[in-house]
């Protein structure tokens, strides 16, 4: 699978978790040349608090399009250490 975003992979994988119909990529296979910082939260009640990547590709800023949860909630332990993204990446196989 891969997540593509402004032409650009930002993560590949061939072991992603699909989680409520998302895929959720490794962190080792994202390409940290668009990844950029975050400091936006939010609270899911099943699977705990989730923080957030912002990509950046070709000069332009996608705001919090990518999210992980640190810590999950055991009931999510399967997403431990896995990103999952919206706000237009596309995820293609």
């Amino acid at each position: 699978m891969k997540a593509i975003w402004n032409d650009a992979v930002i993560a590949q994988s061939d072991n992603t978790v699909v989680l409520e119909g998302n895929h959720y990529f490794p962190e080792d296979s994202l390409n940290r040349d668009h990844v950029t910082f975050s400091n936006h939260h939010t609270m899911c009640s099943w699977k705990g608090q989730a923080s957030y990547y912002s990509l950046l590709v070709n000069g332009e800023m996608n705001t919090d399009a990518a999210w992980y949860y640190p810590d999950p909630k055991p009931e999510a332990d399967n997403i431990r250490g896995h990103v999952a993204f919206w706000k237009g990446v596309r995820i293609e196989p």
